[in-house]
């Protein structure tokens, strides 16, 4: 008989440290010690891709500051000798390594890249909004609903400055809604959400705590700490009870809004406390209710707590039938990728509003699908492709 005889696990099989670096490192090779850093970096074995497309972008960014310019090469060549002067074109901008993935790219200066990046927002948000914007700092709680908004806050130039936290980490059954792959399983949900952020922008700001909202981290998550900025706006998509009351208790303290996206028939629910200082949480649904009355509550009545914050009768049927099964049949609540998307858009547009002054009132509005493009009764469906066949 052959008998099976256990391997030992190959070194190269073994997770590492890299999945909790979510920080790109920054190169200016215009100076000596950025140089030096990124010859260095060049001749390691960290770099798994170059991608140097910097001509591509300059002309793009003279282009967008004068369109006129986009057929005349010999201006376009003047242009980019003025702005970059003497320097060369491959140590010209910055360098940004990505760690986790190898990549090494090569981008506009700063403002340049922000200026290129968002000028597609024009019109709809102006130059000196853009800017506006960029100086806030936004906290998202809950990474995983959470995801999407944070990532559309991003690509829309919705904040500069972000603070993340999360506890938990990317599992298979997220997939179905949360923007990653299989390559991304185990990894902290907050770092996830940095990542893609950094990809998207590698100047922004962004601060990661892995072990979510706690009583030790939500002082910090909120001001800051070593003098840095407090938030400007909360996005909360966190399933922990604790961490949803105790979040709004520290916002209404320092007068900073609230939104949340329920994830059910489109519900966006907005909690102006820079305006309301005195508003009850959740629109007063859930009582007097503290944090440290919820920390007290059994399984039974943080759900009850959670259908009141949810508004129970108000949920979809799919959502109300699920109700009962969760701990039973159902592992958690049910959420498609499709409600989770729109979620991520309903919050970013409402930030953005609140953000440049927009008189944005306290309440919840439903942007429910079923409702907006109903189905139509299957008699009338079929005399409609009927007449259709007729009319061909």
């Amino acid at each position: 008989m052959v008998r099976h005889r256990s391997a030992s696990r190959p070194a190269v099989l073994t997770p590492g440290a890299a999945t909790s670096q979510f920080r790109p490192v920054l190169l200016d090779a215009s100076n000596p010690e950025g140089l030096r850093d990124l010859e260095a970096l060049a001749a390691s074995r960290s770099v798994s891709a170059v991608h140097d497309t910097i001509e591509d972008q300059l002309d793009e960014l003279i282009r967008c500051e004068d369109p006129a310019l986009a057929h005349s090469t010999g201006s376009l060549a003047a242009s980019r000798r003025r702005i970059c002067g003497e320097t060369p074109l491959w140590q010209w901008g910055t360098w940004a390594f990505y760690p986790w993935n190898g990549r090494l790219v090569h981008v506009l200066p700063r403002e340049g890249f922000q200026r290129l990046r968002t000028d597609r927002n024009r019109n709809k948000i102006d130059r000196e909004q853009q800017r506006d914007l960029r100086r806030r700092r936004i906290g998202v709680v809950g990474l995983s609903v959470g995801n999407s908004a944070a990532v559309t806050l991003a690509m829309e130039g919705v904040g500069g400055s972000f603070r993340l936290a999360d506890f938990d980490t990317v599992g298979l059954s997220n997939l179905n809604r949360l923007r990653a792959g299989v390559g991304d399983l185990g990894v902290s949900k907050a770092v996830l959400a940095a990542r893609q952020m950094f990809e998207i922008d590698p100047y922004l700001d962004i601060e990661v705590f892995m072990d979510g909202l706690t009583e030790e981290s939500i002082g910090p998550f909120f001001d800051g700490v070593g003098g840095a900025r407090p938030l400007d706006l909360l996005v909360e998509e966190c399933d922990t009870v604790w961490a949803k009351v105790a979040a709004r208790e520290y916002a209404r303290r320092r007068g900073i809004p609230v939104l949340m996206d329920a994830n059910d028939r489109g519900l966006l629910d907005v909690e102006r406390f820079d305006h309301e200082p005195h508003r009850p949480l959740f629109h007063g649904r859930t009582g007097g209710s503290t944090s440290a009355d919820v920390a007290r509550m059994n399984r039974g009545e943080r759900l009850s707590f959670l259908l009141a914050v949810v508004d129970e009768p108000r949920l979809s049927p799919a959502m109300r039938d699920a109700v009962g099964d969760i701990g039973r049949s159902l592992s958690s609540w049910p959420q498609l990728a499709s409600g989770v998307m729109l979620g991520g858009a309903l919050v970013a547009d409402t930030a953005r509003r609140i953000l440049l002054g927009e008189p944005i009132p306290s309440g919840r509005t439903y942007i429910d699908l079923d409702e907006l493009i109903p189905a139509v009764d299957p008699r009338i469906g079929a005399e409609f492709v009927r007449a259709m066949e007729e009319v061909r």
